[in-house]
Protein backbone atom coordinates (compact mmCIF):
# COMPACT_ATOMS: atom_id res chain seq x y z
CA UNK A 1 0.00 0.00 0.00
CA UNK A 2 1.40 3.34 -1.16
CA UNK A 3 1.81 5.83 1.73
CA UNK A 4 -0.04 9.17 0.71
CA UNK A 5 1.50 12.25 0.66
CA UNK A 6 0.17 14.98 2.76
CA UNK A 7 1.68 18.22 2.19
CA UNK A 8 3.55 20.67 4.38
CA UNK A 9 4.60 23.60 2.56
CA UNK A 10 3.78 26.64 4.00
CA UNK A 11 2.35 28.23 0.42
CA UNK A 12 0.09 25.42 0.70
CA UNK A 13 -1.05 26.26 4.56
CA UNK A 14 -1.44 29.18 4.14
CA UNK A 15 -3.77 29.21 1.01
CA UNK A 16 -6.09 26.67 2.27
CA UNK A 17 -6.56 28.64 5.51
CA UNK A 18 -7.71 31.32 3.32
CA UNK A 19 -9.84 29.08 1.40
CA UNK A 20 -11.73 27.88 4.79
CA UNK A 21 -12.83 31.33 6.20
CA UNK A 22 -16.28 31.73 5.53
CA UNK A 23 -16.16 35.08 4.32
CA UNK A 24 -13.89 34.57 1.10
CA UNK A 25 -15.81 35.31 -1.67
CA UNK A 26 -16.30 33.04 -5.00
CA UNK A 27 -13.75 34.43 -7.23
CA UNK A 28 -11.41 34.23 -4.48
CA UNK A 29 -12.24 30.73 -3.52
CA UNK A 30 -11.78 29.80 -7.03
CA UNK A 31 -8.54 31.54 -7.80
CA UNK A 32 -7.31 29.60 -4.32
CA UNK A 33 -8.42 26.63 -5.37
CA UNK A 34 -6.59 26.49 -8.69
CA UNK A 35 -3.52 28.05 -7.27
CA UNK A 36 -2.97 25.54 -4.80
CA UNK A 37 -3.67 22.61 -7.60
CA UNK A 38 -0.79 23.92 -9.35
CA UNK A 39 1.34 23.69 -6.10
CA UNK A 40 0.42 20.45 -5.62
CA UNK A 41 0.96 19.38 -8.88
CA UNK A 42 4.02 20.32 -9.43
CA UNK A 43 4.99 17.40 -6.66
CA UNK A 44 2.46 14.94 -7.65
CA UNK A 45 4.60 14.87 -11.25
CA UNK A 46 7.80 14.83 -9.90
CA UNK A 47 8.25 11.44 -11.81
CA UNK A 48 6.82 12.41 -14.95
CA UNK A 49 9.38 10.52 -17.38
CA UNK A 50 12.19 12.56 -19.78
CA UNK A 51 14.43 12.14 -22.80
CA UNK A 52 17.32 14.13 -24.12
CA UNK A 53 17.00 15.79 -27.44
CA UNK A 54 19.12 18.06 -29.21
CA UNK A 55 18.64 22.20 -28.86
CA UNK A 56 20.59 25.01 -30.54
CA UNK A 57 21.23 27.64 -27.71
CA UNK A 58 22.40 31.37 -28.80
CA UNK A 59 25.48 29.75 -27.98
CA UNK A 60 25.61 26.31 -28.92
CA UNK A 61 23.83 22.59 -29.83
CA UNK A 62 23.52 21.14 -26.34
CA UNK A 63 21.28 17.53 -25.58
CA UNK A 64 18.42 18.85 -22.93
CA UNK A 65 16.04 16.84 -21.20
CA UNK A 66 12.30 16.77 -22.65
CA UNK A 67 9.05 15.27 -21.55
CA UNK A 68 8.44 11.59 -22.94
CA UNK A 69 6.80 8.43 -22.69
CA UNK A 70 3.19 8.32 -21.35
CA UNK A 71 1.23 11.67 -21.65
CA UNK A 72 -1.26 13.01 -18.96
CA UNK A 73 -4.94 13.21 -19.12
CA UNK A 74 -7.08 14.88 -16.17
CA UNK A 75 -9.81 13.61 -15.16
CA UNK A 76 -12.11 15.72 -12.48
CA UNK A 77 -15.20 14.70 -10.30
CA UNK A 78 -18.21 16.70 -11.28
CA UNK A 79 -18.38 19.11 -10.40
CA UNK A 80 -16.03 20.33 -7.92
CA UNK A 81 -13.01 18.88 -9.30
CA UNK A 82 -13.25 20.92 -12.25
CA UNK A 83 -12.30 24.10 -10.46
CA UNK A 84 -8.81 22.36 -10.03
CA UNK A 85 -8.26 21.33 -13.61
CA UNK A 86 -6.81 24.82 -14.63
CA UNK A 87 -4.07 24.29 -12.32
CA UNK A 88 -3.05 21.74 -13.68
CA UNK A 89 -3.16 22.58 -16.97
CA UNK A 90 -1.12 25.49 -16.37
CA UNK A 91 1.75 23.05 -16.21
CA UNK A 92 0.37 20.42 -18.98
CA UNK A 93 -1.91 22.26 -20.96
CA UNK A 94 -1.40 19.31 -23.91
CA UNK A 95 -3.11 17.06 -21.61
CA UNK A 96 -6.55 15.38 -22.20
CA UNK A 97 -9.73 16.09 -20.11
CA UNK A 98 -12.60 13.87 -18.93
CA UNK A 99 -15.51 14.12 -16.78
CA UNK A 100 -16.88 11.60 -13.88
CA UNK A 101 -20.29 12.71 -12.94
CA UNK A 102 -21.33 11.54 -9.51
CA UNK A 103 -23.40 12.51 -6.56
CA UNK A 104 -24.06 10.93 -2.77
CA UNK A 105 -26.98 10.21 -1.70
CA UNK A 106 -28.03 12.18 1.34
CA UNK A 107 -29.06 9.35 2.90
CA UNK A 108 -26.81 6.47 2.29
CA UNK A 109 -24.10 9.07 1.35
CA UNK A 110 -22.80 6.29 -0.88
CA UNK A 111 -22.42 7.99 -4.17
CA UNK A 112 -24.32 7.06 -7.97
CA UNK A 113 -22.55 7.66 -11.44
CA UNK A 114 -24.75 9.93 -13.59
CA UNK A 115 -21.71 11.03 -16.50
CA UNK A 116 -18.86 9.60 -17.98
CA UNK A 117 -17.10 11.28 -20.64
CA UNK A 118 -13.39 10.33 -21.32
CA UNK A 119 -10.92 10.17 -23.31
CA UNK A 120 -10.58 7.50 -26.20
CA UNK A 121 -7.06 6.42 -25.30
CA UNK A 122 -6.94 7.18 -21.09
CA UNK A 123 -5.89 3.98 -21.10
CA UNK A 124 -2.36 4.98 -22.38
CA UNK A 125 -2.22 7.78 -20.31
CA UNK A 126 -1.30 9.19 -17.11
CA UNK A 127 -4.29 10.38 -14.96
CA UNK A 128 -5.02 12.59 -12.94
CA UNK A 129 -8.21 12.60 -10.74
CA UNK A 130 -9.08 15.61 -8.91
CA UNK A 131 -11.41 16.46 -5.56
CA UNK A 132 -11.27 19.34 -3.66
CA UNK A 133 -12.66 17.22 -0.58
CA UNK A 134 -11.92 13.29 0.40
CA UNK A 135 -14.75 13.17 2.63
CA UNK A 136 -15.91 9.26 3.08
CA UNK A 137 -14.00 8.52 -0.32
CA UNK A 138 -17.10 6.94 -1.98
CA UNK A 139 -17.01 9.30 -5.03
CA UNK A 140 -13.47 8.89 -5.52
CA UNK A 141 -13.18 4.81 -5.04
CA UNK A 142 -15.92 4.43 -7.36
CA UNK A 143 -13.85 6.97 -9.79
CA UNK A 144 -11.32 5.01 -9.95
CA UNK A 145 -12.97 2.07 -10.12
CA UNK A 146 -14.77 3.27 -13.21
CA UNK A 147 -11.03 3.97 -14.72
CA UNK A 148 -9.48 0.57 -13.87
CA UNK A 149 -12.00 -1.14 -15.98
CA UNK A 150 -10.86 1.20 -18.44
CA UNK A 151 -7.81 0.12 -18.53
CA UNK A 152 -6.11 2.85 -16.52
CA UNK A 153 -2.71 1.56 -14.89
CA UNK A 154 -1.29 4.55 -13.61
CA UNK A 155 -3.54 6.93 -11.99
CA UNK A 156 -2.94 9.50 -9.01
CA UNK A 157 -5.65 11.50 -7.09
CA UNK A 158 -5.29 14.76 -5.81
CA UNK A 159 -7.35 16.76 -3.21
CA UNK A 160 -7.18 19.81 -0.93
CA UNK A 161 -9.09 18.39 2.16
CA UNK A 162 -9.26 14.79 3.08
CA UNK A 163 -11.02 13.50 6.25
CA UNK A 164 -9.34 10.32 7.84
CA UNK A 165 -11.96 8.36 7.43
CA UNK A 166 -11.74 9.13 3.25
CA UNK A 167 -8.28 8.59 3.36
CA UNK A 168 -8.51 5.11 4.57
CA UNK A 169 -11.22 3.96 2.38
CA UNK A 170 -9.30 5.13 -0.79
CA UNK A 171 -6.62 3.57 0.15
CA UNK A 172 -8.11 0.30 1.27
CA UNK A 173 -9.76 -0.14 -1.68
CA UNK A 174 -7.35 1.56 -4.22
CA UNK A 175 -3.55 0.90 -2.69
CA UNK A 176 -1.50 1.00 -5.99
CA UNK A 177 -2.42 4.67 -6.50
CA UNK A 178 -0.90 7.70 -5.37
CA UNK A 179 -2.59 9.86 -3.18
CA UNK A 180 -1.75 13.35 -2.51
CA UNK A 181 -3.49 15.67 0.12
CA UNK A 182 -3.06 19.33 0.82
CA UNK A 183 -4.08 19.12 4.39
CA UNK A 184 -6.07 16.28 6.76
CA UNK A 185 -8.99 17.26 8.73
CA UNK A 186 -9.95 16.10 11.76
CA UNK A 187 -13.00 13.70 11.29
CA UNK A 188 -16.45 13.51 9.45
CA UNK A 189 -19.50 15.15 11.45
CA UNK A 190 -22.93 13.31 11.34
CA UNK A 191 -23.56 14.86 7.91
CA UNK A 192 -20.67 13.12 6.65
CA UNK A 193 -19.28 16.63 5.87
CA UNK A 194 -15.58 17.36 6.80
CA UNK A 195 -14.53 19.23 10.20
CA UNK A 196 -13.02 21.85 10.10
CA UNK A 197 -13.22 21.87 6.66
CA UNK A 198 -14.70 24.49 3.93
CA UNK A 199 -18.56 23.38 3.87
CA UNK A 200 -19.06 22.52 0.52
CA UNK A 201 -16.33 23.14 -2.37
CA UNK A 202 -18.91 23.28 -5.24
CA UNK A 203 -20.82 25.60 -3.64
CA UNK A 204 -18.24 28.08 -3.13
CA UNK A 205 -16.30 27.15 -6.27
CA UNK A 206 -19.18 28.32 -8.81
CA UNK A 207 -21.26 30.46 -5.84
CA UNK A 208 -24.35 28.39 -6.02
CA UNK A 209 -25.81 28.71 -2.60
CA UNK A 210 -29.48 28.01 -1.09
CA UNK A 211 -31.13 31.28 -1.15
CA UNK A 212 -32.63 31.88 2.48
Amino acid sequence: MKEPMIFDHPLIKHKITLLRDKDTGTKEFRKLVEEISMLMAYEALRDLPTELVQVRTPICDSMQPVLSGKKAAVVPILRAGLGMTGGILSLLPGAKVGHIGLYRDETTHEPHEYLSKLPGDLDKRIVIVTDPMLATGGSAAAAIDLLKGKGCTQIKFMCIIAAPEGLERLRTAHPDIEIYVGALDECLNDDAYIVPGLGDAGDRIFGTFAQD
